[in-house]
């Protein structure tokens, strides 16, 4: 195996991806670590850590192991239970791979002398030629794309990531896993959040959230149901509000804690047309000090819509969508883009519906 290149330490989940990610690193020369971070204490878990050992022992690289648990229940669980608990509905992929992962893999690399550490994620890295600035690209396969996720990544982190998948599809490395006979090769994806099993508010139950039962409010104040805590329900929501005997379906548009009031409305009423995000971080540029036309998806997997930016504070901006898209949450994540690059992103902090 060269080392050339020098050394990555690549995070190991047990996927398909993150295994197909260490062969395409090891054939470009770079020298491979598999990581494995625990997140949690659990079977999943341990799962993990057998199928990535398995992968890492097939290609015949170092497989080293990190105990996670505390940064994660500290970064990642906590902020999701205390979310709910507030009203709003956190996004924790999202903020869990700046606030965590990358910082668990990066602490791991500089323990082992790497200069450099990777993720299984579908996008780019590209730098500016002029600022210095890296950034975010979006991936070659569409479908698969998940710039998205990488949008609060810091000129620090971005600097020393290496995304091995961005210029492939998820058929090709599925064939590339099959020739090499990585052992899992055939793996399903995991689609959940990792740590919620089940009913996640069942889970939120178990950290303490008990919403009180209150009314369902239509627009105009009118009571139509009643709900059985605000936490179980999610902006956008149609089904499960348990609320018979309208024209046409009911969707959650509003939470009003003050009132313990969950707010619904028909589909015109669903649509929100501008929101305001803060915790702003800039990738492809440094901020905005006027008006920015750009495009912004307001979900992972939502298609892009026009919109405007207008600076509100060092950290805030106002979004006005050039067209009415179907209603979020705040707690979610807007993410900017200029074609295929990621300008920045932040967490949605209020709405304004129309």
């Amino acid at each position: 195996m060269s080392e050339s290149k020098g050394r990555v330490a690549l995070g190991m989940s047990g996927g398909v991806d993150s295994s197909a990610s260490a062969a395409v690193l090891l054939s470009e020369g770079w020298g491979v670590v598999g990581v494995t971070c625990v997140f949690q204490d659990d079977e999943r878990s341990e799962a993990a850590v057998r199928d990535a050992r398995a992968v890492c022992e097939r290609l015949h690289i170092p497989h080293v192991v990190r105990d996670s648990t505390t940064t994660f229940e500290q970064c990642v669980v906590a902020p999701f239970v205390e979310g709910y608990a507030c009203g709003i509905t956190p996004s924790p992929c999202v903020g869990c791979n700046a606030s965590c992962k990358i910082p668990e893999l990066i602490a791991v690399a500089d323990e082992h002398g790497c200069d450099r550490v990777a993720t299984g994620h579908y996008a780019r890295i590209a730098q500016h030629a002029e600022s210095g600035r890296y950034m975010v690209r979006t991936a070659l396969d569409d479908a698969k794309d998940q710039s998205y996720m990488l949008s609060l990544l810091s000129q620090e982190q971005l600097s020393r990531l290496l995304l091995p998948l961005g210029g492939v599809t998820k058929l090709a490395v599925r064939t590339m896993a099959e020739d090499l006979c990585l052992p899992v090769a055939h793996k399903p994806e995991s689609q959940d959040i990792c740590f919620v099993q089940g009913d996640y508010a069942n889970f939120l139950g178990a950290r303490g959230v008990e919403g009180e039962p209150g009314s369902i409010v239509d627009t105009t104040g009118r009571e139509v149901g009643r709900h059985r805590g605000l936490h179980r329900y999610t902006i956008g929501q149609r089904k499960g509000l348990g609320i018979g005997g309208a024209p046409e379906p009911y969707f959650v548009v509003a939470k009003d804690m003050e009132r313990n009031q969950l707010v619904v409305g028909f589909k015109d009423e669903a649509f929100v047309r501008s929101v305001q995000t803060g915790g702003m971080n800039w990738q492809a540029i440094s901020g905005i000090e006027e008006p920015l036309p750009c495009m912004c998806k307001l979900r992972y997997r939502s298609v892009p819509c026009a919109c405007t930016l207008f600076p509100a504070s060092d950290d805030t901006v106002h979004v006005r969508l050039e067209t009415p898209q179907p209603i979020t949450a705040p707690g979610q994540y807007a993410v900017f883009y200029a074609g295929t690059t990621v300008l920045g992103g932040g967490v949605i902090m209020a709405v304004e519906r129309g």
